[in-house]
């Protein structure tokens, strides 16, 4: 279920686009869809403020802080065989095997997930997804794109809504179950992202471009392994 909205929503800005591209007009090089990325920027920003923004509201107001890292560090452990799965693509393979190694002792030792027992014995969390992986590979990002709902990307990043959706354990859960943790673990995705969205939305730069670059950036920055080049463009790699 997961898989098809996540593809559901790409088809749909992928059509959107073939229909419009002739009629863009490209301000930067690396977001030459951006009046297209604006309109649905604005679509994303008014239904979190309407919906996503007062639930995790409610969610934080009604939920202790342990009882949060706990389903944070739950939903975490889910998916943490796409970490893994990309150390290996990537050839990282010492690297694979000690976050395979942290997948274990958090499943078991940390109760399915909800304590984050590998990190207490010195086994760091570390972040890869297949969009990383195709970097690696030598794959350019191609253009930003502003997903409903799934918010910012780029071109290169849409195989690895698939990509990373089927290494996540979440995925295969059957329904009705799949949507309460669902969206159980979007309202704490939400919960975790308030600072850095008053952030972007108090900023004296224009929110869109703002969230543009702090994406491509983050990027950039997770891709290099923390060590990105001084001499990239922000809409390179």
């Amino acid at each position: 279920m997961r898989l098809r909205m996540m593809w559901g929503a790409a088809g749909a800005v992928l059509l959107a686009l073939s229909g419009c591209a002739s009629t863009e007009v490209a301000t930067e090089p690396h977001d030459p869809y951006e009046s297209f990325n604006r309109n649905m920027f604005a679509f994303n920003k008014a239904l979190d403020e309407n919906l996503f923004s007062p639930i995790a509201d409610g969610y934080v107001a009604v939920t202790p802080e342990p009882a949060r890292e706990a389903v944070f560090n739950f939903f975490d452990n889910l998916g943490y065989l796409t970490t893994v799965v990309n150390q290996l693509l990537q050839g990282k393979i010492e690297t694979g095997m000690a976050d395979a190694g942290r997948f274990l002792i958090n499943s078991t030792f940390g109760l399915g997930g909800l304590i984050d027992f590998a990190s207490g014995i010195e086994m760091p969390r570390n972040q890869e997804d297949f969009d990383q992986t195709l970097a690696v590979w030598g794959l350019s990002p191609g253009p930003y794109l502003e997903l409903p709902l799934l918010g910012p990307n780029t071109f290169r990043s849409l195989p690895g809504i698939p990509a990373d959706a089927a290494t996540d354990l979440l995925t295969w859960v059957s329904s009705p179950l799949d949507y309460a943790l669902g969206g159980v673990e979007r309202v704490d995705q939400r919960a975790r992202l308030d600072s850095a969205i008053k952030l972007r939305d108090k900023s004296s730069l224009d929110p869109y471009v703002f969230q543009r670059e702090a994406y491509l950036q983050r990027r950039r920055h997770l891709i290099y392994d923390g060590n990105p080049p001084l001499d990239g463009p922000t809409g390179t790699r």
